[in-house]
């Protein structure tokens, strides 16, 4: 049941011109990476050291806005309050967005690194330690590694770079805020949107997939009412622990008897807060929660039956009924068939054709998503940044796991997993906008 964005006639003229990369061209990359690859690592360790989180990342914009601007690139900045776009023109031809993202998360570093974060910033009004522990340091040098391949080679395509590093990914909200500021109104509306994600497999491998490859996200919160009184007298009260409790269990009812069984979907129930002592039952319990999907009508099932359950929970006790807030956040990250086709025999002769691999759906959520949204064809492609020997051992039975993003452990080995990023960014790119 996969649903492909209609393609248009630009990308499909694209798709006809599909070709792979030239050896030459391969050679001639990879060179331009070796070359600048020393400064490229001491960008990485700059970004590494000073993460900023959501809609703080100012000194992180203002590093890549100069390196952007050495390299050519017109550069806004303040787009969705953090972020930039740089424009960069070489002749007629298509529009590609190549997208990074500039936050942190609020968390300890525990890498041991020498050049490990020991920033800190306030966090829901608490202090706390921050750092790149998603891979974004990554992403970030690649996007500017990447720019400088494609300058150096401007010969070789025809066409606009739209470079964009975008805030606030973590807390999804930061491809909104930059669409809401005009991304594709004060800026040309790209042909097509491409951008790369770290994840814990062998480097020098890249993974993506036709069709749903992230989840859809959306919160929840459920406050029950009830009556508090003493614990001795239950039949006084009307008990919102009993009835949250009831509901946490009963809600996975939509999972397994509503929702099409050969289809994705999950409803957490992560937060559960009620009463003080243990022998006071209190007058109301909320809970707090995540629901996943892949496809629109996966997700519709989803948010109705949560929300008819917790009435239906309420009406059984003889309670008031709750209060439910169903916070929208972002769709399934689609990944469209025809960018595939257009760029996976580039990618293949970048890389070698066995490093390619078919991902699975991730059931993690990204808001690369909002970008298809506004009629853009896009490609998110997940690289790997450990040791293939690492990486196997780790996979043998008893093993311990990888760190994997957002662990306080999680160290990506630089080279040569940022040189593997330039190198899969700029195959796409040049296989989009190759000279015809």
């Amino acid at each position: 049941m996969l649903h492909h964005r209609l393609v248009g006639p630009l990308l499909a003229a694209l798709v006809t011109h599909a070709s792979a990369q030239t050896p030459a061209l391969n050679t001639a990359v990879a060179g331009q990476v070796d070359r600048a690859y020393p400064a490229l690592e001491a960008l990485y360790q700059d970004i590494h050291s000073h993460p900023e989180i959501a809609f703080e990342e100012t000194r992180t914009a203002a590093r890549l806005a100069a390196e952007m601007r050495a390299l050519g690139f017109t550069v806004t900045e303040g787009v969705g309050k953090t972020g930039l776009v740089a424009i960069y023109e070489n002749g007629a031809g298509p529009t590609v967005m190549v997208r990074t993202e500039l936050d942190a998360l609020p968390m300890e570093e525990k890498t041991g690194l020498p050049y490990a974060s020991r920033a800190k910033t306030l966090s829901n009004g608490r202090e706390s330690f921050v750092t790149h522990s998603c891979g974004h340091d990554v992403h970030m040098t690649a996007w500017v590694g990447t720019a400088r391949t494609l300058v150096a080679l401007k010969d070789r395509w025809q066409g606009r770079l739209m470079f964009i590093a975008q805030p606030a990914e973590e807390i999804v909200a930061g491809a909104r805020a930059m669409v809401e500021d005009g991304l594709f109104t004060r800026f040309p509306k790209p042909d097509v949107a491409v951008a790369i994600h770290t994840t814990s497999t062998a480097y020098g491998t890249v993974q993506f997939r036709a069709g749903p490859a992230m989840s859809a996200n959306d919160t929840f919160e459920i406050i029950f009412k009830g009556r508090g009184g003493h614990g001795s007298a239950p039949h006084a009260t009307i008990d919102p622990i009993a009835m949250a409790a009831r509901f946490v269990t009963d809600v996975q009812a939509v999972i397994s008897r509503e929702k099409d069984p050969r289809e994705f979907g999950v409803i957490t129930v992560g937060a559960f807060q009620a009463g003080t002592v243990g022998n006071i039952i209190p007058d109301q319990a909320v809970l707090r929660g995540t629901i996943r999907s892949y496809l629109p009508e996966v997700r519709d099932v989803l948010l109705a039956g949560l929300r008819r359950t917790a009435q239906h929970v309420a009406a059984a006790a003889g309670a008031p009924e709750p209060e439910v807030t169903i916070t929208p956040g972002v769709g399934a990250v689609m990944n469209d068939e025809a960018v595939i086709r257009r760029v996976d025999a580039a990618i293949r002769s970048t890389l070698g054709a066995d490093k390619v691999l078919l991902a699975k759906p991730a059931t993690a959520s990204e808001d690369f998503s909002v970008y298809a949204l506004q009629g853009i064809p896009s490609l998110l492609m997940h690289f790997g940044v450990y040791p293939p020997d690492r990486v196997e051992a780790a996979a043998k039975p008893g093993a311990v796991p990888l760190p994997s993003n957002h662990s306080p452990q999680f160290a990506p080995v630089a080279e040569p997993s940022i040189k593997n990023g330039i190198k899969i960014s700029s195959a796409a790119v040049l296989a989009l906008l190759a000279k015809r």
